[in-house]
């Protein structure tokens, strides 16, 4: 679970986006809407592997322009 310190006299709106960053950074949120609805094994079979060919044409542009 991210943790934010907060220093003297820092806003709670500031504490909160900073919160919101570093929860963002940790992966929760896309963590907590897979597992909030059942994906048929199969379709999250598909989902996978279209993600890992979307990332590698991404790796072989980035390649290309070097």
């Amino acid at each position: 679970m991210p943790k934010v310190i907060a220093k003297d006299g820092e806003h709670f709106k500031i504490l909160l986006k900073k919160f919101k960053k570093s929860c963002e950074r940790a992966g929760l949120l896309s963590d907590i809407k897979k597992n909030k609805y059942f994906e048929k094994p199969t379709v999250e079979r598909r989902r996978k592997k279209k993600e890992a060919v979307r990332k590698q044409i991404k790796l072989m542009r980035k390649r290309r322009r070097f």
